[in-house]
Order: structure tokens, then sequence, then C-alpha cells
């Protein structure tokens, strides 16, 4: 996607290959239930294997900047497109906001938050300058997730994708949001578009 190397290792980002089993080469002791309890490895019918394959890897971070799941996308063909880990007793998808780990400080400073849907999208305007930014774990705000973002700012702008899904989850996100008395705007992304193919064809202005 043509990210730079500086902006992948602030991200950590990386790499499932295409292997059932990768993850033996890391954890010799692949039969170890805490790689089952934590979501990288799948037991099915007393047989075991990876759970993301052939994805680029995103970790997620609490905002205290530990690892605490991960999602992964497939660039070519496949689906699921975007896969995160299960719930587990320290990831819980609702209440986790994607980069905050890295944006906190920008947000308090503009005092507004930038929400975009995916990891691509948040990475890209990060990379361009734009590090106001957060992404929901999922497209919907849920409660939780707006009460973490009220701690830092007190105005949301929604940058979701130009298309009926991106309009749904931004409707969807409203009432989390103006529950929690943040003002929320609406970015209309022009038609095909998103917040990652609009910043690198027009630039960060």
């Amino acid at each position: 996607r043509g990210l730079t190397g500086e902006i992948a290792a602030r991200f950590r980002i990386g790499y499932a290959p295409d292997d059932w089993q990768a993850l033996q080469g890391a954890f010799p002791d692949y039969e170890d239930k805490a790689l089952v309890e934590c979501g990288l490895v799948i037991e099915n019918e007393g047989k075991r294997y990876d759970r993301f394959r052939d994805r680029v890897m995103f970790p997620i971070l609490s905002v205290r900047g530990a690892v605490i799941g991960f999602g992964g996308r497939v660039l070519g063909a496949g689906e699921p497109k975007y896969l995160n880990s299960p719930e587990t007793p320290l990831f819980r998808k609702g209440s986790v906001l994607f980069g905050l780990h890295k944006s906190k400080r920008a947000l308090i400073e503009a005092n507004c938050a930038i929400v975009c849907e995916g990891q691509l999208d948040l990475i890209s305007l990060f990379e361009a300058g734009i590090t106001n930014v957060v992404a929901p774990q999922g497209t919907a705000f849920t409660e939780n997730q707006a009460r973490v973002l009220k701690r830092f700012v007190n105005e949301v702008v929604l940058c979701f994708d130009a298309d009926t899904a991106g309009q749904k989850a931004a409707e969807r996100s409203l009432d989390a949001l103006l529950q929690n008395d943040l003002i929320v705007r609406v970015a209309e992304m022009p038609a095909g578009e998103d917040p990652d193919s609009l910043v690198r064809r027009e630039g960060k202005d």
C-alpha cells in the first residue's frame, strides 16, 4: 500500500504467512491453552491451527501501549476482508479504539477526534500528518468507546466510507456519541472514496 517503513514500525504492522501452523516456530509449545484463550490459535475437533493466515497484521494496543489483540486484513481476494481477535479477558472489542495509544496527545491538543472505519484509513491519515484520529473495532461506536473518547475530546468528526455501509455505521454511531455530550459532525466522502484513498489522491489539505 506504499506505507513507509517508519509508519509500519510505529504501528508494529506485520504479516501472517499463508500457513495453518506458522506460530509453531514462535511458540514451540503449540499445545499451550493460552494460545487458544488469547485467540491466536483455534482448536476444533482436537486439531489446532492459526487464526490469522495470509493477512497484514495490525496489533491492537491498549491506551497504555500494551498489545491486547490483533486485526488482520486480506489485501487481495479472500473473506472475511477484516478479521479481529475474538473477545478475551484482555480484548473487549466494544471498549477499544484502534490507534488511541498513538493519537491521544493530538486528540487533546485538537479537542477533536476524526473517526474512521478501518486500520488502514487511520494509518494513512496518520502518515499524512493528520494524527487526531481513531478507529472503532467494527464500524458503529459503542457506549464504552464513546465514554473513552470523551476523556480526550469534546468533538467528533465521523469520516466513514462513502458507501451504504459507511452511512449506516455513521447513523448507528450517533446515539452513543450524543449521549456522552460529544459534538458530532459527519464528513461526507466523495463517491467511491474512503479516507485512505482520498488522502492519497488529494493530500493532507
